[in-house]
């Protein structure tokens, strides 16, 4: 038999030499610390634990066979408290799949379901068997089967960018909807290495992080059905299957137990060009559902651990997916950390983006705790140490913590009130100017800069849950009916304005609008302290039209149209030059040294400066950033003002040391003069026409 050790430490023969013959086969007692499958010199070590069961099989199959050539059950003394380990010798890895069998009692109400007739997934598979074909339903009739993997990647000498957060700009994408529409012009549209060839725009683009949408492996076939002659899918794939697989069917070319290489490739090339990999990831819930859904994997193996469950025995359902992961027993705490830890050292992902991370820190009974143990754990384990941790501070079952979610100085927030405030003030509703001065300066309302750093707010406009940015200035309601809900799902609170009309149109006037609005929303973000983020095809005015819960559209709903990059290639320029901006002035990211001029490193004005306008009526706001950067030495002063008002207002400028002069670098208020160049920033005075429903941004020369 093939035997490959190029991936594994070696042991001593003498301690490798098989002790017992089980259905045909040479095993011994395996790894009992080493969940999942592990390669060994001749053989492979298979460790599982669950604190239920009675008895438990391996079972070996061929590749795609319904029926295991083998099943090997566990002797008494291969287990070690909950834990069963075997080491089988003799196989080769390419040649068969496994899964496994659990016996034990079965009580709805106690939450017990063990049944010795289900085949169960390893919770710690490396890779999921019969998934690799996009929209095909591959699984076996039988249940999901795992992989043996071979950990022989070459990462080199490979060094992770480690960007510090104030200093990332994050584009959220979908693997396969970023490239998966012709247009996109790539070799193997919708696949890692899709996103791999369009590194390149990434960079001319000035991103320095990726956030990509789940890539664990998930079934999109799970709940597909067909609407108006159109198939829908479990597009985006927050219903993971298994938490250590990558999701094969996002592979150019099927990797027979090499699964993830692609990844792999694409994570290298990313971080060769110094861009950060963030993956979102999904530990509220699994894709086994409630007490109706399917029975794989963790409901086999000790569904009352790891799941949260009422009293008499139903799934509590956080998420609003059908179960909630119960993420506070050390069981569960222990799968989670060890996961992370798997994806940080095996694909050297950067940071985690933690969907729905209110579950995470609710008690098994489901109240919220003050001091959940997981995220404690998460926060100060050392293979995490700096690697970025995002919540998503909010859950399905009410549960809001935008500013309070336990974070000793580690945990980051998408800031969901930047997104509500911020969209609200800029489309031009009244009385938020102090309310979005706040959320300019990096919320310090919500985030106390002594307790929570300068780093917690990940601030967003957009995002994959919600409107594109073109959608938001061109639609008032939803529009989701291709999804089959009769436009039930979704949103309902977009704070959107669609610029007076509905939808699409051809009035020169209207577009206009609207993508001045994009620039001016745009330009905010990246004046803002925190981190910004926004999702892929808003520097180009892609279009969902009008859907904002496109979960389920595998189609040109989803996918980025590239020819919008054309069309709107003004747009494209200017998001280019605001990161460039943001990146260049390192002002706007952090406090710096006090500047020469006396100025206080932020300060918050209206059209007199110094004098900001919080009146009901009040719609407009001015912010400046000053400091001297020892690194340019010299003095950076960057003034932001805010006008969402239909009108054209008067500003006057704070009055600047002899020798000091204002520069215009943004107006877009001026189509014809968007942006400048240094050397090409027109000079002004102290004084200045505001345009209506316009930005500038000024800086000092």
């Amino acid at each position: 038999m093939a035997v490959h050790t190029s991936d594994i430490t070696l042991v001593p023969n003498d301690q490798l030499k098989p002790l017992d013959t089980i259905d045909g086969f040479q095993v011994r007692p395996g790894f009992f610390h080493s969940f999942g499958a592990t390669i060994i010199p001749g053989g492979v070590s298979f460790t599982i634990q669950s604190h239920g069961a009675s008895s438990c099989e391996l079972l070996l199959f061929h590749r795609m066979a319904e029926e295991p050539f083998a099943a090997l059950r566990f002797p008494d003394n291969y287990r070690i408290g909950f834990v069963y380990s075997m080491i089988v010798f003799g196989l080769d890895i390419e040649e068969f799949e496994y899964a496994f069998r659990l016996d034990g009692p079965y009580d709805e109400k106690k939450g017990l379901r063990f049944d010795k007739t289900k085949i169960l997934l390893d919770p710690y598979a490396r890779a999921v068997t019969g998934q690799s074909r996009w929209g095909v339903t591959n699984c076996c009739e039988h249940g999901y089967r795992a992989r043996v993997v071979r950990n022989n990647f070459d990462w080199g000498l490979e060094k992770q960018p480690q960007i510090p957060m104030e200093d990332l700009v994050i584009y959220e994408a979908h693997v396969r909807g970023f490239t998966r529409d012709s247009s996109s012009d790539v070799c193997c549209p919708g696949t890692f290495q899709g996103l791999r060839d369009k590194i390149p725009y990434l960079k001319d683009l000035g991103i320095n992080a990726v956030e990509l949408m789940p890539v664990f492996e998930f079934d999109e076939m799970r709940d597909a059905r067909l609407i108006d002659n159109n198939q829908l899918l479990d597009y985006w794939g927050y219903n993971s299957v298994c938490f250590f697989a990558p999701n094969t069917s996002y592979a150019s070319s099927i990797e027979y137990n090499q699964e993830g290489r692609e990844l792999k490739q694409l994570i290298k090339a990313l971080h060769d060009n110094g861009i950060d990999v963030i993956l979102d990831v999904v530990f509220n819930h699994t894709a086994e559902g409630n007490e109706y859904g399917p029975s794989f994997c963790f409901k086999g193996f000790d569904n009352n651990i790891y799941y949260m469950l009422t009293p008499d025995g139903y799934y509590y359902n956080f998420s609003g997916c059908g179960n909630t992961l119960n993420c506070n027993h050390p069981v569960v705490q222990q799968l989670i950390l060890d996961c992370l830890r798997y994806w940080v050292t095996d694909y050297r992902v950067d940071g985690f983006r933690f969907d729905l991370a209110s579950i995470l820190g609710r008690n098994e009974d489901g109240s919220p705790m003050n001091q959940p143990p997981l995220l404690r754990s998460l926060a100060f384990d050392p293979i995490l140490g700096t690697v970025k941790l995002i919540a998503e501070a909010w859950d399905a079952g009410g549960l809001y913590q935008v500013g309070s979610f336990p974070s000793w100085r580690r945990w980051a927030e998408w800031n969901g009130k930047y997104r509500d405030d911020m969209r609200r003030f800029l489309k031009g509703d009244a009385g938020l100017a102090e309310t979005a001065a706040q959320r300019i300066l990096g919320s310090p309302d919500l985030y106390d800069p002594a307790s929570r750093g300068l780093s917690a707010s990940v601030n967003f406009l957009t995002c994959h849950d919600g409107f594109t940015l073109n959608d938001l200035y061109s639609y008032n309601e939803k529009h989701n009916e291709a999804n089959g809900w009769n436009n039930t799902d979704g949103s309902n609170d977009n704070n959107s304005w669609n610029c007076g009309v509905e939808g699409e149109t051809d009035n020169p006037e209207v577009l206009k609008l609207r993508k001045r609005m994009m620039m001016n929303a745009c330009a905010v973000l990246m004046t803002s302290r925190g981190t910004p983020m926004f999702l892929s095809g808003d520097e180009f005015g892609d279009t969902r039209f009008g859907n904002n819960n496109p979960y389920c559209q595998d189609n040109e709903i989803s996918w980025l149209d590239w020819t919008l990059l054309e069309t709107n290639r003004d747009l494209f320029d200017f998001f280019r030059y605001m990161i460039a901006f943001r990146q260049k002035h390192t002002v706007i990211r952090k406090d710096l040294k006090p500047a020469p001029g006396g100025f206080p490193c932020t300060s918050i004005h209206g059209l007199t400066p110094w004098l900001p306008d919080y009146t009901p009526e009040s719609r407009t706001i001015c912010i400046m950033y000053a400091g001297y950067d020892p690194e340019k030495q010299t003095e950076d002063i960057v003034y932001l003002a805010v006008n969402p008002y239909w009108r054209t207002l008067e500003l006057t400028l704070p009055s600047l040391p002899a020798g000091k002069s204002w520069h215009i670098a943004v107006n877009t208020g001026d189509s014809a003069h968007l942006t400048f160049p240094d050397e090409n920033m027109p000079e002004i005075k102290n004084t200045v026409l505001l345009g209506g429903r316009s930005v500038i941004i000024f800086t000092v020369q």
